[in-house]
């Protein structure tokens, strides 16, 4: 149970760096520096968990899971704070990856 723990972890923070970046393209000088920091201490934090994680569980399991929380999660933050596209069919293809993840869980 705790490397399923390890692996949302290492999700969540597989959302950092993507947003780190963009923050970074939309700040100025020292700030935007600032964003990079933060995008590649996201990065080493997730795949510390991500590793923490496969410990456990098969690494293809891990590596979808790990992606569809970070890519799903990336999405919603962009459709919520940068005005992404909120079409029922993004909405729809969205709710499908995570379709998929869960019946990934299940089958574990």
């Amino acid at each position: 149970m705790l490397s399923w723990t390890y692996l949302i972890v290492a999700g969540l923070f597989e959302m950092g760096w993507p947003l780190g970046f963009k923050l970074a393209n939309a700040a100025e000088g020292r700030m935007s520096w600032l964003w990079i920091g933060f995008s590649v201490l996201s990065m080493v934090a997730s795949g510390y968990f991500l590793f923490q994680a496969q410990k456990t569980i098969p690494i293809g399991t891990a590596y979808i899971v790990w992606t569809a929380i970070g890519g799903v999660g990336t999405a919603v933050i962009g459709m919520i704070f940068f005005g992404d596209s909120t079409s029922m069919l993004r909405i729809f293809f969205l709710f499908m990856i995570l379709v998929g993840v869960i019946g990934l869980k299940l089958a574990h």
